[in-house]
C-alpha cells in the first residue's frame, strides 16, 4: 500500500485518494482542429519507468488536488505539493 503524505493532513494511506492522472500531459489548445494531435491526445500514453508526476485527489480527508511524484517501478513517493490550478498544475 502507498503511504502519500499530504500537506494538510499527513501521511495517509493510498485509500483515501483517488488517482487523478498523469500530470506531465500538457491538454493541446481547443482551437486545435488537427485530428491527429487530438487522437494522440486521448488514445496514445507513454509508459515510463522511473519518477513520474501523477495527481492524486484526497477524496478521504481534505479533498485537495495533489501533485505527486512517484516512481513507478518502486511505488516511492519523493514529492507530494497541492496542485494549484493558479500555477498550471490542476486542469
Amino acid at each position: 500500500m502507498l503511504r502519500i503524505d499530504c500537506p494538510f493532513c499527513g501521511t495517509r494511506d493510498e485509500t483515501e485518494f483517488v488517482y487523478g492522472g498523469d500530470a506531465s500531459r500538457l491538454r493541446p489548445d481547443m482551437a486545435e482542429t488537427s485530428e491527429e494531435v487530438w487522437n494522440d491526445y486521448v488514445f496514445l500514453r507513454p509508459n515510463p519507468k522511473g519518477p513520474h508526476p501523477e495527481y492524486w485527489f484526497h477524496q478521504h480527508g481534505c479533498r485537495s488536488w495533489l501533485k505527486v511524484t512517484r516512481n513507478v517501478v518502486t511505488h516511492e513517493i519523493t514529492m507530494v505539493s497541492y496542485a494549484s490550478p493558479d500555477r498550471g498544475d490542476a486542469e
